[in-house]
């Protein structure tokens, strides 16, 4: 039976629905959820059909690149083999030899370039590309409460976040991140243009205690979250969180109502978490315990929460996320750019927690480089830990892959280059002259190649990079766009 507050929602949303904007349900107008999928008990029948069965249908697609990284199994090259897909999902990969059997509709040769799952920001704040530069060389609470906060009051309203957004994706995508976790006002405009873009995204509704863009209280930003949950259930790629901001800014009762709604719901809970010393003593002075510690008391963590920065981190608060199976986010340029502190990543990973990793927003960072932010990762780790063997090259890919998949609660479907995922792919070019000599592919990829180096990227089998260009996003347009925010913006702050 549903719950009380789960009613509640639900009810005022439907009250309100018939005067929604067309805008905020025009997400869901252009796919069909009850349409048949395939499965991959299909995927698994059809592989082990005799050939002549399985080459009645073409292949939609088959790349065959220089080196194919599937990620699971951990550690695995494969050299001279193709990956074929079919009605979005990866459906063969075999050897060149036997690959070339299959007919496709299209062959892709991938000479010198590596095939990797696409890259999965698992933090982010996409339309803050707006305020990109705004105010750097600050720490985090006066870079929030004199700085971004009274910015955001003052610009954020939907065509911000409509024009932020964009740039955003347009930036990713060209990094090779083909998937992104959005905690950022007016959601629900975030959702129509990850619908048009056609990228993959967890979007989570933020909630605080006091009135932000988009939505008067906390109340109402539930209410929002629960509307745009029920619009989007059966979107094959968004997917509804709810992102309490932090601890110190949501009250326990809003908590509590959290918690039964993400209960009720099965979604997750994306929440800033131990991200400076100064939230901790805070905290054991308001609540006489640390933030981790009461969010377990009041029963929020568990496999779908998503600690994010967690940088300050005692032994109890590993056994906390250990015993709870969360997943942490780590953020490491943001955390050095703000002086925040550092994420323990070796010993999480040690202890078993799933550790993911994102870029944060672009105003903390201050760029949306996955890429670069795990090669961040590997290096920062080894530091932390005094060991040069923490977090090698293949675990930190997959901190960028298959465990951002695992945070999100995705990874059934995405993360990794398996036979019946999503192909959401990316194909980096490895011939340049600072890749050269080539030992370990990954190796290459994680300590000497830049973003600039991806070539290609898909997203559930649609091609949305092409030898570097945006196949569904006007590039020039986007920028002239942003420069004329940037120019509204600055115009403004120097009066």
């Amino acid at each position: 039976m549903p719950s009380p507050i789960y009613r509640q929602c639900s009810a005022t949303y439907r009250q309100c629905s018939a005067t929604r904007t067309p805008a905020a349900t025009s997400v869901t107008a252009s796919f069909n959820p009850a349409s048949p999928a395939i499965t991959l008990v299909d995927l698994l029948i059809q592989s082990r059909l005799p050939m002549s069965r399985q080459s009645l249908t073409p292949l939609d697609l088959l790349l065959f690149p220089t080196w194919l990284v599937p990620v699971e199994p951990a550690g695995v090259v494969l050299k001279g083999h193709g990956l074929g897909i079919r009605d979005g999902r990866i459906i063969l990969i075999a050897p060149r030899e036997e690959a070339l059997k299959h007919p496709a509709q299209e062959k892709l040769e991938l000479e010198g370039m590596m095939l990797a799952p696409g890259l999965i920001n698992t933090h982010g704040h996409a339309a803050m590309t707006l305020f990109r530069g705004l105010a750097d060389d600050l720490p985090l609470q006066r870079w929030l409460r004199d700085h971004i906060w009274p910015a955001e009051a003052r610009w954020v309203d939907e065509d911000f976040v409509r024009c932020g957004t964009e740039l955003a994706i347009a930036e990713q995508l060209k990094g090779g991140i083909t998937c992104f976790s959005d905690m950022y006002f007016h959601p629900a405009v975030v959702s129509e243009l990850v619908h048009k873009h056609g990228v993959r995204a967890q979007i989570a509704v933020p909630v605080l205690d006091f009135p932000v863009p988009g939505a008067r209280d906390a109340d109402e930003a539930l209410r929002n979250g629960v509307a745009l949950f029920d619009d989007l259930k059966h979107h094959p790629r968004i997917s509804i969180a709810f992102g309490p901001h932090a601890p110190y800014s949501v009250a326990d009762d809003k908590l509590e109502n959290i918690r039964i709604l993400v209960a009720e719901m099965d979604a997750c809970i994306h929440m800033h978490v131990h991200e400076t010393a100064h939230e901790i003593q805070e905290a054991l002075h308001k609540h006489g315990e640390r933030p981790l510690a009461r969010l377990a008391r009041l029963q929020l963590l568990g496999p779908r929460f998503q600690a994010v920065h967690m940088t300050q981190v005692d032994e109890e608060d590993i056994a906390l996320l250990t015993e709870h199976n969360c997943s942490v986010i780590h953020c490491p340029e943001s955390n050095l750019k703000l002086a925040s502190g550092f994420c323990p990543v070796e010993r999480l990973w040690e202890a078993g927690v799933n550790v993911a990793i994102g870029t944060d927003g672009a105003a903390s960072n201050n760029d949306l480089d996955l890429l670069g932010e795990t090669r961040t990762a590997a290096l920062l780790a080894k530091a932390v830990a005094g060991s040069a063997t923490a977090l090698d090259a293949h675990r930190a890919l997959r901190m960028a892959t298959l465990n951002g998949a695992r945070a999100l609660g995705i990874d059934d479907h995405t993360g990794s280059l398996e036979i019946g995922k999503f192909a959401d792919l990316v194909a980096v070019d490895l011939s340049g002259l600072a890749q050269q000599p080539i030992y370990d592919p990954v190796s290459q990829l994680i300590y000497s190649t830049g973003r600039d180096a991806v070539r290609h990227a898909w997203v559930g089998g649609k091609q949305l990079l092409n030898n570097g260009k945006l196949t569904r996003m006007d590039e020039q347009r986007v920028i002239a766009n942003a420069r004329q925010w940037g120019a509204r913006i600055a115009s403004t702050d120097s009066q």
